[in-house]
């Protein structure tokens, strides 16, 4: 998957592009534990260029969300589209990962 990287100073964005599936959710899940790893446990996952989320793609943010949380970070969601809001909302994951409008929003309180 492709993604773009942003250093915000309190936090990071990462913007992938495109479906974020079974294919292509692991190598953002393991950016974001780099990330924490690194003591960068603040994230912003901006979802403006994500046309297509399934499972795996909520399970890798998830997955990441709960890795900035044992580090004392949090891993918060910009910019979802119409399908990718749905399908939060279907799984009633739009309570844990609430979206936010934009990116300087999610990361407003960092």
């Amino acid at each position: 998957m492709e993604f773009q990287e942003h250093d915000a100073g309190a936090y990071v964005t990462l913007a992938p592009e495109g479906r974020l599936n079974l294919i292509s959710a692991p190598p953002l899940k393991a950016r974001v534990d780099d990330l924490v790893r690194d003591g960068r446990s603040h994230v912003v996952v901006d979802l403006g260029r994500v046309d297509h989320i399934d499972s795996s793609g909520l399970g890798a943010l998830v997955g990441g969300l709960k890795s900035a949380r044992q580090a004392g970070g949090e891993l918060r969601i910009a910019r979802a589209g119409e399908q990718v809001l749905a399908v939060l909302k279907l799984t009633n994951l739009d309570r844990i990962l609430v979206p936010y409008p934009s990116v300087e929003e999610a990361g407003r309180d960092w």
